[in-house]
């Protein structure tokens, strides 16, 4: 006799059952029940078990179920696009964050025509409702029933000697797969394709670029509408088309990727931002720095970047060449900031010191990662490291993550934010500094300081800098897309490289901790998201034009360029719209420009000293005296409403 756990009750067996019939017959089976996970490993509702298990069912609302929904369907589109193009190679296709994707090897572009057809198909194998059956093969006999698809074989060759080589069968279409997947494709109710788009084999820009279909899977058509209508939303506020329509950045191909150009418009927010975080850095101890845009190799192998991050680099000169001086241009600033410490002997009594610039750094990403102001080459961000003592750590630890939460929480991202403590990866020891015995002591120091503060977070594995354990902030771009806004990260190994000693109280020299870390983290990118979370209708503090001054005719421009002025001597940003225009014209412009106040002036208002107020959400407030719309102003840039 063996024992399943389900949630809510538990079962007795005294033979090998499926999953299923041990839900049914425990009366928890349904409609909605897809797959299941048993001893938390997810799994087929097929899957044989043979003694004592816990068993969790699963449905499309648990995220491993909806995982397992949808990489059915990426099979449903490589079965489909087989049968219309048989030469076709198949890759790879898994489950993503509400969706899936497929890559494919083909002659045939799959434009958004071709890509109706392989949809069509698609309705047709769902139709037929074939059932997916798994089963496995031996090394030889794999390659030999792969032999025709050369990117299958090449991953079964990559696989370990002891590893099981399964497949999935569904109908007259078989894929190398290690599952779990539905019963049969016709729960498959609703899906859409959604576009193509190229990728490079294995993400590697020296492997052959391939097509990638994007799809979405649910089980009711009212939940695919649903979801496609806030992917439509999604494209209105995308950064990269919104950004450009508002005049705030450009890309020009002649300055090449990801290096783009920030209008005055675009300026103008980053500035604010920029000079906003300096000054609450100021106040909470942090002495600025201001350090050079390149360095010499020596700098980078001293600190570790020229062995880990090489690739990441712009180089100026050959770096293999050792008889002639060779420089990169920065991809962080630690090594600079760490000369500030260098620059004379320091006393326990001097620590901490909190170091903080406004740093441009460049890092030579590939092609394929680069996304409009999301991921760049050259960005500029809110950088600072904190030299300390062992007791001051922890203490400091939360001083930073609190500067962090309140700069994304006045600018409205932390809402969207997520925690994730990343680590480093036994496995992978060849990426990383340091011994494992000082890997597990600063994570364990990590871990404590985070469950002290109370932080929810997820572990990433190898997410890790190569000297330190990290806090990475994430948060989401309006397509779902998760990006780190915000890192800190323990430092134990950099400052025995540079020989940062302090004089501690027993007149020993010791080494210091350094946290690394960002305020807002990268101005491009909170540009971004701010653009995407606001839809372009920035908060007024942050907004690069605050008050359009609208006068009603040609004849009362002199007035308002007196108001705009005002507003102007005030510290408002302000413009007065002179041009040759209706008022209405010039009102929609400005909503149209999501500027947040018109300021109306007519014949009224001139004799009166007031100002007629419109919002750019269409609101009428009637007219009041200019001081006090002033006030108003201030106080909203002040609070930093939103």
């Amino acid at each position: 006799m063996f024992e399943i756990k389900f949630s809510d009750k538990s079962m007795q067996f005294d033979a090998p059952i499926t999953a299923y019939d041990a839900a049914r017959e425990a009366e928890l089976i349904s409609r909605e029940i897809i797959a299941c996970k048993i001893n938390g490993e997810v799994k087929d509702l097929t899957t044989l078990i043979t003694g004592d298990a816990e068993c969790q069912l699963l449905t499309f609302a648990d995220a491993d179920g909806a995982n397992v929904f949808r990489h059915t369907a990426s099979h449903v589109l490589a079965a489909a696009v087989k049968r219309l193009y048989p030469e076709a190679k198949l890759t790879i296709g898994p489950a993503i964050e509400n969706g899936f994707y497929y890559d494919f090897d083909s002659e045939v572009s799959f434009t958004p025509e071709v890509l109706e057809k392989i949809e069509g198909e698609m309705k047709k194998v769902i139709k037929e409702n074939p059932k997916l059956e798994r089963f496995t093969l031996p090394r030889a006999e794999a390659l030999e029933f792969m032999k025709d698809e050369p990117y299958k074989v090449e991953l079964i060759n990559d696989l370990p000697e002891d590893a099981e080589i399964s497949f999935y069968k569904m109908g007259d279409f078989t894929d190398l797969c290690a599952g779990p997947h539905l019963f049969s494709a016709g729960a498959i109710k609703a899906f859409k394709l959604t576009s193509c788009t190229g990728a490079y084999w294995r993400g590697d820009a020296k492997n052959k670029m391939l097509q990638r279909i994007y799809g979405t899977a649910f089980p009711a058509k009212d939940a695919l509408k649903e979801y496609l209508e806030q992917v439509e939303e999604a494209r209105k506020r995308d950064h990269n088309k919104l950004g450009r329509e508002l005049e705030l950045f450009t890309t020009v191909d002649c300055i090449g990727q990801g290096l783009p150009v920030i209008l005055p418009k675009g300026s103008r927010i980053i500035q604010t931002l920029q000079r906003w975080v300096e000054d609450e850095e100021e106040k909470r101890g942090y002495l600025l720095t201001k350090t050079p845009l390149m360095a010499k190799r020596d700098l980078y192998r001293i600190s570790g970047h020229w062995d880990h991050y090489l690739d990441g680099m712009f180089i100026l000169g050959d770096p293999y060449d050792e008889t002639k001086e060779c420089f990169a241009l920065r991809p962080m600033t630690c090594p600079f900031q760490y000369q500030v410490y260098l620059n004379k002997k320091r006393s326990y009594r001097e620590l901490p010191m909190r170091f903080g610039e406004t740093s441009t750094l460049f890092r030579n990403e590939d092609s394929g990662e680069m996304h409009g102001l999301i991921r760049v080459r050259q960005f500029t961000i809110s950088e600072g490291h904190l030299v300390l003592r062992p007791d001051q750590l922890e203490e400091e630890f939360k001083g930073c993550l609190e500067l962090a939460k309140y700069c994304l929480d006045t600018v409205g991202l932390l809402e969207d934010c997520t925690f994730r403590f990343s680590q480093w990866d036994p496995n992978n020891t060849a990426k990383y500094e340091g011994t494992p015995e000082q890997w597990d002591e600063a994570q364990s120091i990590m871990k404590t300081i985070l469950d002290n503060l109370g932080v929810q977070y997820e572990i990433g594995i190898d997410e890790a800098a190569f000297y330190g354990p990290k806090l990475d902030i994430q948060c989401k771009n309006v397509f779902g897309k998760e990006d780190t806004i915000v890192t800190i990260q323990i430092d134990m190994l950099l400052a025995e490289k540079f020989g940062m000693y302090y004089t501690d109280s027993d007149n020993q020299q010791k080494l210091p901790y350094i946290i690394h870390r960002t305020s807002l983290g990268c101005y491009e990118r909170t540009l971004a998201l701010l653009i995407e979370k606001y839809a372009g209708a920035f908060p007024m503090w942050l907004a690069p034009l605050q008050v359009e001054v609208i006068p009603v005719s040609p004849e009362f421009t002199g007035y308002a360029q007196e108001v705009t002025d005002k507003l102007t001597d005030a510290g408002i940003k302000a413009h007065c719209d002179a041009r040759n225009d209706t008022m209405r014209y010039k009102i929609r412009e400005a909503q149209l420009q999501k500027t947040p106040y018109m300021l109306v002036v007519g014949e009224r208002d001139m004799n009166n000293g007031t100002v007629s107020v419109r919002t750019r959400t269409g609101e009428d407030k009637g007219a009041m005296p200019t001081a006090d719309f002033i006030a108003m102003a201030l106080d909203e840039i002040r609070t930093k409403a939103r």
